[in-house]
């Protein structure tokens, strides 16, 4: 069921009628929102309203105490070569890699699988004796490819050659995805570019519809014959349980679950890998990370576009599928779960496994969800609500945006209120987690104090802050909120933040599953 859609004069507005249940209360009430200047939240209902970051005075700027770009990349390098632990990530450095590239001709593959090959390459991070194979029904050649990811490769002038050093790496392959002997051909190629002795990844960047015939055709013709192989499988993992669990079953009966890269880009981002060094290599944070002090969790995915032509796509799966079940729903396991014993990738999918089987199963009434509207009087994309995409199905009920308020019942976290909220066609582009504390008991401020806030920005703009009540400067006694902000662009000035896709291919390619998600 969708929240009733009514336009309302400016930007891109929808008004929803939303009822949220908070504990034993339910609060009811009309929320307006608008593309450019507001965003449904329901936040004041659950606690204090702050002062948004954006509008805080900018930070001073600290002088970067980080290694240059390439001193790290150097480190790095030295760091992967020593990775040689039994049943850890290994990576070898030495040993022939083909790295295959399904769906070579789609759109993720030009905008992100490529780009990060080569960015990976230009660094020095992939093993030395590494080739590149893409496959796709299309009919093209490796310049083709390359000159249709040419505009996302981001090339400077002094890499140039190293640039044309990558491309003659490639080779292409075409085929179909369901018959065997294209496979065959496929696995010819392989072996001729390669070696007997060659390790195998295979990325699926494909639509979820043919995985099984992929994986099939794979599994039976393609494996690697002396080395390892791997399969990394781009979201979404199904439409819905039931076809989730049906390619889950299907992949097990193919493969070995450390054969298995089910990738989630959210996992490769740097602050959403700093939560678990966050909480638990600081000692400040594990007493007051609970319910007894912190009071809700919010955690926030905005995009300001809408579905821009791709809402035929969009609409098969919605907000919920797109982002909230995925990225929101492993940074919310990784905010809630208890202490692995190790950093070791199952340790850690356990502790994530607990915080779900704990979660309340949600009902309507814990839900907001919503359509973006277009505003006649607006400009550009504006104008267009998700009903007026042509891509999009006539009287479609999906949702561009959807607010889910989880519940946990465990010792930590019972009472505490977890708002999943994320949507398209909002007021700006950002992805966050905002942990707010109860009141400070036994007040003797006179009710200036507000809540403190620890806030971890995801994008854009990698930061760490937290909100805290100071003394105002000077001779009189009063109260003001301010910062404590370690903002990455301030402190780590000249350090390189790959992209989520370089460090997650780079731990397939060590064998790391400490960033991917299991089956379960």
């Amino acid at each position: 069921m969708i929240a009733r859609l009514d336009y309302i004069k400016a930007r891109w507005q929808l008004k929803v009628k939303s009822a949220v249940r908070l504990g034993n209360t339910c609060v009811v009430r009309d929320t307006v929102v608008s593309h450019r200047t507001s965003v449904i939240s329901n936040l004041s209902i659950l606690c204090k309203a702050t002062t948004d970051h954006a509008t805080m005075a900018p930070p001073p700027v600290v002088k970067s105490g980080s290694a240059g770009a390439e001193e790290m990349l150097s480190l790095l390098r030295q760091s992967l070569k020593s990775c040689k632990e039994p049943g850890e990530a290994n990576y070898e450095e030495s040993a022939p890699h083909i790295f295959v590239v399904m769906g070579a001709s789609g759109d993720l593959a030009k905008k992100k699988i490529y780009p990060t090959l080569w960015w990976l390459y230009r660094d020095q991070l992939v093993p030395k004796n590494t080739v590149f194979v893409g496959y796709a029904r299309s009919g093209l050649t490796v310049p083709q490819i390359r000159e249709k990811c040419d505009q996302y490769m981001k090339l400077k002038e002094d890499e140039k050659e190293r640039y044309e050093e990558f491309w003659k790496l490639n080779y292409y392959v075409k085929g179909s995805y369901d018959t065997r002997r294209d496979f065959e051909l496929l696995d010819q190629e392989i072996t001729k570019v390669g070696t007997a002795r060659a390790n195998r990844i295979f990325y699926l960047a494909l639509p979820p519809s043919v995985f099984e015939p992929v994986s099939t055709n794979l599994r039976a013709t393609c494996m690697a014959q002396q080395g390892w192989t791997r399969i990394i499988i781009e979201k979404p993992f199904g439409k819905d349980s039931e076809s989730s669990a049906k390619l889950s079953n299907h992949l097990a009966g193919l493969f070995k679950e450390e054969e298995l890269y089910r990738i989630d880009h959210y996992l490769g981002k740097e602050m959403v890998q700093n939560l678990m060094t966050l909480r638990f290599s600081n000692r400040i944070f594990g007493p007051t990370w609970n319910r007894e002090h912190i009071a809700s969790v919010l955690i926030s995915f905005k995009e300001p576009i809408g579905t821009q032509g791709r809402g035929g796509y969009f609409d098969e799966f919605g907000i919920i599928r797109d982002v909230m079940q995925n990225h929101l729903l492993q940074i919310f396991c990784l905010v809630a779960m208890e202490k692995p014993v190790s950093t070791h990738a199952d340790d850690i999918r356990d502790e994530k496994v607990k915080v779900l089987k704990s979660t309340q199963e949600l009902k309507l009434e814990d839900c907001v969800l919503g359509q973006y509207v277009g505003d006649p009087e607006g400009e550009g994309e504006a104008k267009t609500g998700y009903l007026e995409d042509p891509t999009v199905p006539a009287g479609s009920t999906t949702p561009t945006y959807a607010m889910a308020v989880c519940n946990i019942n465990n010792e930590r976290w019972d009472g505490v209120p977890f708002i999943l909220r994320c949507g398209k066609a909002l007021n700006e582009r950002k992805a966050e987690v905002r942990i707010q504390f109860r009141d400070v008991p036994g007040d003797i401020f006179h009710g200036q104090s507000k809540r403190n806030e620890l806030v971890i920005r995801v994008q854009p703009g990698e930061a760490i802050y937290s909100k805290v009540m100071m003394k105002t400067p000077g001779m009189s006694f009063g109260l003001e909120e301010t910062e404590l902000d370690l903002t990455y662009g301030s402190r780590y000035k000249g350090a390189k933040l790959p992209d989520a896709y370089e460090r997650l291919i780079l731990d397939v390619f060590c064998g790391a599953q400490m960033h991917f998600v299991r089956s379960n």
